[in-house]
């Protein structure tokens, strides 16, 4: 008999704790992919985050964000539960920016990537979405097929920063 009993995407790979990183894994009550179907839709700027009741609306591409959390589709938008298509994870640490430089294009810089912002770019090769929540805490998302390559990806980042500073 199939077990179909939910499994979070990372379950079994999470946390790690290397040097002055922790990689947790959050596994969101809700995501929902929202699109806008005018111009006028209620989402938030490119690489802004909104807030629409108990949910947080990150801008993840032209004329779409993810929320986390319960949410209507804002006024102008179309939306598609995607909470089991994603694997959501946070670095947090020191040197959180430094881990993920080794991994994407971005610039970490907090005077570009701000605090409450959000950027789409590369995690080593896969597609991500990345959310500065804090100075040195970041919440990445990529497609839970990819689950386990990111989280070795960053794993191994995490160790070569560490050793760095070992060094």
């Amino acid at each position: 008999m199939a077990d179909l009993t939910a499994r979070s995407p990372a379950e079994g790979l999470l946390p790690q704790t290397i040097g002055q990183c922790a990689l947790t894994e959050e596994w969101p009550e809700a995501i929902t992919a929202l699109s806008a179907l005018s111009d006028g839709a209620d989402l938030p700027a490119p690489g802004e985050t909104a807030t629409q009741g108990e949910a947080t609306l990150l801008w993840s591409g032209r004329r779409q964000a993810m929320a986390f959390g319960p949410v209507d589709p804002p006024n102008g938008t179309v939306g598609c539960d995607q909470t089991d298509a994603w694997c959501v994870m946070r670095l947090d640490g020191p040197d959180a920016a430094d881990v993920l430089a080794r991994l994407t294009p971005l610039d970490l810089n907090p005077a570009i990537l701000k605090p409450g912002h959000t950027a789409r770019s590369l995690l080593g090769h896969m597609n991500a979405l990345f959310h500065r929540i804090g100075p040195n805490t970041f919440r990445i998302m990529v497609f839970r097929s990819m689950a386990a390559s990111a989280v070795h990806e960053i794993e191994r980042a995490m160790k070569g920063v560490a050793a760095r500073r070992d060094a």
